[in-house]
């Protein structure tokens, strides 16, 4: 199979940039190759089209058109010259030269597939993406919980800010990317909601706080607004530049806290949400107000939750276990 010259590999690698969460250059440089040369592709630009106009996220378009452009990159061919076998070979590239996940795999191969829908080519229909390895939810107990806000709270620079923005994640289970685009307009206060604006799937929908996040939103503001001169005045949450804050900040944020707190898991914002809704369950809510409270199209995404807690299962079965006397 042809390669493609090193000099013009080289000179598609970006500069390294200044923040962000650390890759391996090797990774870096492809992912910086694919989306340099996705620009030449006019089928990914019509396909990127198509996904706008049916409000797909755009995190979903930016991986996609990163992953087309992947494997447009290695047949070394046009989009409409691409065959079947070697969509084949580029699945067998994933999978034993890259040593992709199933996950991973998964979704390259579901964006393929998209793709050759929208170009009306058959050629991705029979390739069979792998089984997605189930994986039940990581959260933390409550006492973890705890911890964390009192990690949070003891920082004397950034605590009041840092408690508000775990007590936000914590208490009504926001995305990261909902907590960043959050708006001092959409808190109300007397009503205690947060009106959650695009959220995933392009869906608004309307959470709860109580008053533990209530206290804590307000000490926040009134801070950010006496002390934080020149910051984003429609932005909750900024970052020491005094923009609003991007999901990688918040993930430092949860990581500096958890490790300060003494918690050995990996803690994430999505974390945070996966023990909001976790606790929920355990304290008796409904599925289906768990369902709306977390945003989830399907009940069958929120049905995870029921599998967690081993605890609650064991309860639950010792109350109703039958008698066979």
């Amino acid at each position: 199979m042809a390669k493609r010259p090193i000099k013009e590999v080289e000179s598609l690698i970006p500069a390294k940039p200044k923040d962000g969460p650390k890759v391996e250059k090797k990774e870096k440089d492809e992912k910086s190759q694919a989306e340099r040369k996705s620009e030449p592709f006019p089928e990914i630009h019509d396909f990127e089209i198509f996904m706008l106009s049916n409000k797909r996220s755009l995190k979903t378009i930016k991986e996609y058109k990163l992953f087309i452009a992947q494997m447009l990159i290695w047949v070394d061919k046009p989009a409409r010259k691409v065959t079947a076998a070697d969509l084949e070979r580029y699945k067998t590239h994933m999978s034993i030269e890259k040593n992709y996940s199933k996950n991973s795999m998964y979704i390259h191969i579901k964006a393929i597939q998209a793709f050759y829908s929208f170009l009306e080519m058959d050629i991705a229909e029979k390739i069979v993406p792998p089984k997605r390895a189930a994986s039940l939810p990581k959260y933390l107990s409550e006492e973890e919980m705890a911890k964390l806000f009192a990690a949070a709270r003891s920082d004397p620079v950034n605590g009041i800010r840092d408690y508000a923005l775990l007590a936000v994640l914590g208490f009504t289970g926001l995305r990261v990317s909902e907590l960043c685009h959050l708006n001092v307009e959409d808190i109300d206060f007397s009503e205690k909601t947060i009106k959650v604006r695009s959220g995933k799937g392009d869906k608004d929908r309307i959470v709860i706080f109580e008053e533990e996040t209530e206290e804590a939103l307000k000490n926040h503001l009134t801070y950010k607004d006496r002390h934080i001169s020149k910051s984003d005045p429609a932005a909750v949450f900024v970052s020491a530049i005094k923009e609003r804050m991007i999901p990688h900040t918040v993930e430092e944020i949860v990581k500096r806290c958890a490790q300060k707190a003494g918690i050995p898991k990996r803690v994430t914002p999505h974390v945070l949400r996966h023990t909001m809704a976790t606790t929920l369950l355990k304290h008796g809510a409904d599925i289906r107000i768990i369902q709306q409270l977390l945003g989830h199209s399907s009940i069958a995404t929120t049905q995870i939750y029921t599998h967690v807690d081993e605890e609650m299962l064991k309860r639950a079965y010792s109350k109703s276990k039958p008698e066979y006397k």
